[in-house]
């Protein structure tokens, strides 16, 4: 139980260790330049830009954590956000671990951030926080879809998949990051829930309690950049900033 007394504190954990195999060979995703700048660096500065966050937790490849330091150091932030490197896991739920045994027992509330999402408004990043802090324990921003779904009966690669159903459009959003929770929700979760048993992100091993998972409104340019076409949207969307918010 936490200290009313005490100001409640924020940190985020970033995980950047995966390799990014869908934008093609070479550099980690996380390290490819957006605008001229790594990835992972607009990430973080996503994060320093809420006042709420006061300490950020970079995962970054198990073998890489000195270069990801050196490359942090290059880019420093405010004074008030402190930063720490450490290496990460295999796998995406071993490096949020990592990044959460990282975090001292000061921290109250802590928010999962892709890398891969370089351009998420601090306004989306405040509205997480402020529901984590308003007793939600665990908050993911979300949009409502503009496409239709269709539920298949998957078949190998290249093969027609009959549609076993059409999901209600109006039921469902698509899920971004950050997500907020309060740290000892999120740690027991992640200490509870095995890997692979059917959640695909940190909120849906907070599902897997059975803990309430609540949706906040998401922003358009919190989008992942997966693809080589996402980079494209993503350097017009910095290009904007850039010409209109003296954003650096």
């Amino acid at each position: 139980m936490s200290d009313p007394s005490r100001p409640v504190r924020t940190a985020a954990v970033i995980p950047a260790a995966g390799r990014g195999v869908r934008l093609g060979p070479g550099t980690p995703k996380a390290l490819r330049t957006l605008g001229g700048t790594p990835m992972l660096v607009h990430a973080v500065r996503a994060m320093a830009a809420s006042r709420a966050v006061s300490l950020i937790v970079v995962v970054a490849p198990p073998d890489g954590a000195a270069e990801v330091g050196r490359l942090l150091h290059e880019h420093p932030l405010a004074e008030r956000t402190e930063l720490e490197v450490v290496p990460g896991g295999e796998t995406r739920q071993e490096s949020v671990q990592l990044g959460l045994a990282a975090l001292p027992d000061t921290i109250d509330v802590v928010l999962v951030h892709d890398a891969a999402r370089p351009l998420v408004p601090v306004d989306t990043v405040d509205t997480v926080v402020a529901a984590v802090r308003a007793g939600a324990p665990a908050v993911v921003p979300a949009l409502p879809l503009a496409d239709t779904v269709k539920q298949v009966d998957p078949q190998p690669q290249g093969t027609p998949e009959p549609v076993v159903g059409t999901p209600e459009r109006a039921l469902l959003r698509a899920v971004q990051t950050p997500q907020g929770f309060d740290l000892a929700t999120l740690r027991k979760a992640h200490d509870t829930v095995v890997e692979g048993e059917g959640a695909t992100d940190d909120a849906g091993l907070v599902e897997r309690l059975g803990s309430p998972v609540v949706v906040v409104p998401g922003h358009e340019e919190a989008f992942k950049v997966t693809r080589p076409l996402d980079l494209v949207l993503a350097e017009a969307v910095l290009a904007r900033r850039r010409a209109t918010d003296g954003y650096v």
